[in-house]
Order: structure tokens, then C-alpha cells, then sequence
């Protein structure tokens, strides 16, 4: 088998993907599963790691290999109930055996899910519109934004990510140069507090940023439409702190006659482990929340939540149906999956193994000048590497970390603009035996990465 030359970063900035020059260090089999795949596929598959995983099957927070390996899974947030859930299993399986068709038919599983998923928002959102996936939550969610407005431009964080649909991709700057920003798109610089001397010097930055580029879109003819944000700025690195800062940047969105738009894909759902959704942290009321992966634990089902009002020129000009969205079974599961939350107080326990994992992590920053910063809050955390090396040292140092702890026994990620971020998100079911092993696995991966121990 012969094998491309390595590229020195990949083009679509995938940090920890696997590289297709391994393909000759890989197992027999999984390099034939390997160009199998790449035979039958179409274009834009990413493998993670260096050596890639055969999975078979998976509960709660464990993935299984075929090789009967078991990982501790601290990156899917899908599962964020945990993988397999027997609820979620019950209450699709037993729809799936009974009905499953769409929202132009009465059904009342549909209306009792909407009931369930807003009396966990602020009474002003009062609507939902259910879709398969957070890309369509969020494609819904900006053609809803230019209806109201009349407006066509949006601002996004600098490395963004909202989906993949072609006008979504357009305002997800992390997909990389292949898909450049749209003509009415503007970026703001993510709020990262370590530049900044105090927290007041921060929030006028990004009131000055949102100025500069909500005038530009103006000056452009596109005026300003909505303004999306991943409530914990997954892709630009993980910035959750401090609290005040989307408040202030929703406020000077507002003074243009945009909308805000909070992306709860990432942090909704319990993750923060402070409320339900990401965007309550910061003590503001968006004007639309879109909503996706762990609403239905694995079950493809998401949503558009708004202010009626806000609806009204969408529904008065377009007639919207989705196929799949909203369908009885989808429905199922989003009730199990809130269900579950409800009942086995997840979000309380969020944020207890939150703060215990935040605390192993900054006590492992004080041992190692390798961290930089850590960063985040519940279920959710970024852990900033640094090198002499620059973002790219730091990015060359997080993939051997993730491609240790994967050998390791534990899952983990990469993100940042760099790539020198590790993303940690596990189910929000993880205990403290888990918090413990995945710390363990962290410190022997930076140990490992240290210039005097590193591999070769």
C-alpha cells in the first residue's frame, strides 16, 4: 500500500484527524476498512487519530472497539445522557413499532414534546420549530432573522461553527479557506479575557468590535440581520468567562435592529451545569435559540425556539415543512432525553463534577508550563497548550496528547483557531471515578509531550 506525502497542517484544519500517510502503520484490518471507505465515500470524510478506531458499540460513557478495547468517552457531546441510554432505546423503539410520520398530521407526542422543551426557557420564547439537525436549526433560524428584519448581514465569532449547509458554511469561518465567509458575513474577535487588563476593558473591546463590524455591513448595503453565537465559543477555543460579556454584545446587536441568536448545539441542555442553556450564564434572553446533537442523544431531532413575534414575517411569506423534523419518533426521544435530565437531576450534577473536574485541571496547570490556560465551566472545559513553538508547537503538542490518551483508553479532542485547545465534553452522566481517570490520562499524555520525554 502506498501512501500521499504528509502535509505539515491539514487543509481543513482538523488537528487530530488521522493522516493518510499512517496507512501503513495501521492494523491489516483497519487499513482495509480504511480504503474501503475511501472507495466508497464520497468527498469531506475526517477519521479522528492518528490511528483511527473501529467502534461496535457503546453505554453510558464507554465506547467499545472491536478489538474489545473500552474508551472513556470525554468528547461526544451527542450522548450527552450517555451512549445507548435505555430510555431514549425504549421510547424510539416502542414509537418506531406504533407510528412515525410528520408534523401535517395531528399528533399529540409532537405537542407534548413542545410543552416539556419550553417550560425550560424564559416565557418570552414561546415557539418551536423542530428540525434533524443543528444545521438546519441554525439555516432555519437566520432565514427566520432576515424575514423579521429585512436585513441579510450576520456576525459571527472569528472561527465560528454553526453547520454545514451551504448558507450555514457560510458563516462557520472553522470549516476553513474551502469555504470563505459569505459577502454578507463579518466576524468579531472571540472574547478571551487574557488579553484584555480587566473584565470592564474586555466588554468595551466587543462592544467596539460589534460597532466596527455591524457598520461595515451597513456601510455594504446588507444591514444587519442577527448576530449568532455558541454560548461557550467551542470552536474558538472555549471562552466561558466572564458572564457579562454576550450580554453586552447582544445589547449593542440589538441597537442596529438585529436579532441575537444563541446556538445552544454545544452548550445547552445542562451542559454548564448553571442552568439549562449557555445563554442564561450571561444573563440576557436571546430573540432565537437553535438547539441540536444531545437533544435527542444519538436520534437525529432539533429545534428553532423563539419569540412569536419574531416568527411572524417567516410564517406570513414562507410556507416551511420538514420532512423528519418534528416526526413522532424524533419526538420520542427528545421527551426521554429531557426526561432523563429532569429526573436524574443532571444538570446539578454537572455542575458538581464540573467543579471537581475544573479543579484537577488548574491543579494539573500549576505542575506543567505546558498549559497555558484552562478554560470552562460544567461538562465542558478547553485546556490551552503553549509551546516555544507558537500556536503551531502548541497544535503539534495536542495531537500527540489526544493520540495518547487515545491509546490511553480516553477520548478527548482538539479545537481553537490553532488547534492547541484540547476540548473536553463528556456525558453529562460522568462520576468521579471518571473525572479521576481522565485527568490521570491527561497528565500522562502531557508528560509524555514534555521536550525532554516526548516520543519520537
Amino acid at each position: 500500500m502506498s501512501s500521499p506525502p504528509r502535509a505539515a497542517v491539514s487543509s481543513v484544519g482538523m488537528v487530530n484527524g488521522f493522516d493518510a500517510t499512517d496507512l501503513d502503520a495501521q492494523p491489516r484490518d483497519i487499513a482495509s476498512m480504511i480504503e474501503r471507505r475511501n472507495r466508497l465515500l464520497g468527498p469531506g470524510y475526517q477519521l479522528f487519530y492518528t490511528d483511527p478506531i473501529e467502534l461496535t458499540h457503546a453505554e453510558g460513557v464507554h465506547l467499545y472497539a472491536s478489538d474489545g478495547t473500552e474508551y472513556l468517552d470525554a468528547y461526544n457531546n451527542v450522548a450527552q445522557i450517555g451512549h445507548c441510554h435505555p430510555r431514549v432505546v425504549e421510547a424510539v423503539s416502542r414509537q418506531l413499532a406504533n407510528l412515525n410520520t410528520n408534523t401535517r398530521y395531528l399528533q399529540e407526542p409532537l405537542l407534548d414534546l413542545a410543552e416539556q422543551l419550553l417550560a425550560h426557557f424564559p416565557p418570552a420564547l414561546d415557539r418551536v420549530t423542530l428540525t434533524c439537525t443543528g444545521s438546519e436549526a441554525n439555516d432555519l433560524a437566520t432565514r427566520i432573522a432576515h424575514h423579521h428584519t429585512g436585513s441579510s448581514g450576520i456576525i459571527v465569532t472569528a472561527n465560528a461553527y454553526h453547520g454545514v449547509t451551504s448558507s450555514v458554511a457560510a458563516y462557520s469561518p472553522s470549516l476553513g479557506a474551502g469555504e470563505r465567509p459569505g459577502p454578507n458575513v463579518r466576524t468579531i474577535a472571540a472574547p478571551n479575557p487574557a488579553r484584555f487588563a480587566d473584565e470592564a476593558e474586555l466588554i468595551a473591546a466587543v462592544r467596539s468590535d460589534v460597532r466596527r463590524a455591524a457598520d461595515d455591513l451597513v456601510r455594504t448595503g446588507h444591514g444587519v440581520s442577527a448576530c449568532l453565537i455558541d454560548t461557550v465559543l467551542s470552536s474558538d477555543g472555549v471562552f466561558t468567562h466572564p458572564t457579562g460579556v454576550l450580554r453586552a454584545l447582544a445589547e449593542e446587536v440589538r441597537s442596529y435592529g438585529a436579532v441575537m441568536i444563541a446556538d445552544e448545539v454545544q452548550a445547552g441542555f445542562g451542559r454548564t451545569g448553571d442552568d439549562w442553556w449557555g445563554f442564561a450564564r450571561h444573563g440576557f434572553v436571546p430573540d432565537i435559540v437553535t438547539m441540536g446533537k444531545p437533544m435527542g442523544n444519538g436520534y437525529p431531532v432539533a429545534a428553532v425556539v423563539l419569540r412569536a413575534e419574531v416568527g411572524q414575517g417567516f410564517e406570513s411569506a414562507v410556507r416551511y415543512f420538514n420532512t423528519f423534523g418534528g416526526s413522532t419518533a424524533a419526538a420520542a426521544a427528545a421527551r426521554a432525553v429531557i426526561g432523563v435530565i429532569e429526573e436524574e437531576d443532571l444538570i446539578e450534577r454537572s455542575r458538581l463534577m464540573g467543579a471537581s473536574l475544573g479543579d484537577a485541571l488548574r491543579d494539573l496547570a500549576r505542575d506543567t508550563d505546558l498549559i497555558g490556560a484552562v478554560r470552562g465551566v460544567g461538562m465542558f472545559y478547553g485546556v490551552e497548550l503553549s509551546s516555544e513553538g507558537g500556536p503551531v508547537g502548541g497544535a503539534r503538542m495536542a495531537r500527540k496528547v489526544v493520540d495518547r490518551m487515545r491509546r490511553a483508553g480516553v477520548l478527548i479532542s482538539a479545537s481553537g483557531p490553532h488547534g492547541n485547545v484540547l476540548k473536553i465534553r463528556p456525558p453529562l452522566t460522568f462520576e468521579q471515578t471518571h473525572v479521576d481517570r481522565l485527568v490521570e490520562a491527561l497528565a500522562a499524555g502531557l508528560k509524555a509531550a514534555e521536550p525532554s520525554t516526548r516520543e519520537v
